[in-house]
């Protein structure tokens, strides 16, 4: 009867063959990539630290730290801001403009403030280093559709749902203005992977016959609505990347499932998945003050971003990448 409970309110997508023969997947060219990305989440989190409202010299630092990554790509900036109390918060957002369908947006989104307390390495320095290496390795190439590279503020506690969320404000803006947003990519903590027996949890016990038992994955995550990009995404990353990745529809109401800037995406009626290592049901220093940038997996943090580069290249179409 679990089973089959689980069964109804979810959609699992099975795993997949993996390529061995693309760069994605050759370990002697992940060094400058491991490099950089370690480099982005030690300034961060660890040259930073707390980057939020109530530390805002350390937000605008952070800012400042991905306008710089996004300007040094070569990708046109524009930034949203708004008041929170007497302060303005930023979204970042930086574009690669599309060769054919250009008013056709591939957003791919991260937070870059941290939660109060942690100096928020793998939540989200992790999901903000990605953006600006994504930002670097497609930054050269002639997308079919627009790629948009969006750093969002205010997405933690106390803002997380609320209208000062950084995303929930850009998402309706786009929504009023009409906006074709075909596919939104949150993200979210994504540098923490383990071989160790038993160390991935789950929302709901009956997942446990389903997904894996060894939190060394990657995992994307979506609402039924949006269920077919989230098979072409883990499709296209499969196709790219050796590395382990396993996909997910359910309903929101199932735990950790809208825990990030993707839901302000379902909100506006976009359809958004999120990319993680699953947070605080693997990573044992979800938001406390040992989220530091020595708990990471580096290497396999740079495997998942190869194949998240290869992945939004083949969601906008138009030339395919040629390795990190």
């Amino acid at each position: 009867m679990l089973l089959l409970g689980a069964a109804c309110f979810s959609r699992r997508y099975g795993a997949g063959r993996a390529r061995r023969d693309l760069p994605a997947a050759a370990g002697q060219d992940m060094a400058p990539l491991r490099q950089s990305l370690e480099a982005h989440v030690s300034f961060l989190a660890g040259v930073i630290g707390e980057r939020h409202m109530g530390r805002f010299e350390h937000l605008e630092k952070a800012a400042g730290y991905i306008e710089e990554g996004m300007t040094k790509a070569g990708l046109a900036l524009s930034i949203q801001g708004y008041e929170v109390g007497n302060r303005v918060a930023r979204n970042l957002l930086g574009e690669i403009p599309g060769s054919v369908r250009s008013e056709e947006v591939v957003l791919v989104g991260a937070h870059y403030d941290s939660v109060g307390g942690s100096p928020g390495a793998n939540d989200n320095a992790s999901g903000v280093a990605a953006l600006l290496e994504l930002a670097r390795l497609l930054a050269q190439r002639r997308p079919e559709r627009t790629v948009r590279l969006a750093a969002f503020v205010n997405e933690e506690p106390p803002f997380f749902k609320t209208g000062s969320m950084g995303s929930r404000l850009y998402a309706r803006r786009c929504r009023q203005e009409g906006e074709q947003i075909a596919a939104m990519i949150c993200l979210e903590t994504i540098g923490f992977y383990t071989e160790a027996p038993g160390s991935q949890e789950f929302p709901f016990t009956p997942l446990r016959f389903f997904y894996p038992s060894k939190g060394n994955f990657l995992a994307f995550v979506g609402n039924f609505a949006s269920r077919q990009l989230l098979g072409e995404s883990l499709g296209a990353f499969r196709s790219a990347s050796h590395f382990p990745a396993e996909g997910l529809t359910a309903p929101a109401w199932l735990v950790g499932v809208d825990w990030s800037d993707h839901w302000s995406f379902w909100q506006a009626g976009y359809p958004a998945i999120m990319v993680t290592d699953t947070a605080p049901f693997r990573y044992p220093h979800y938001h406390r003050p040992s989220d530091t940038p020595d708990k990471f997996c580096y290497p396999e943090m740079a495997r998942a971003v190869a194949g998240l580069a290869e992945m939004v290249a083949t969601l906008a179409g138009g030339e395919k990448m040629g390795g990190p």
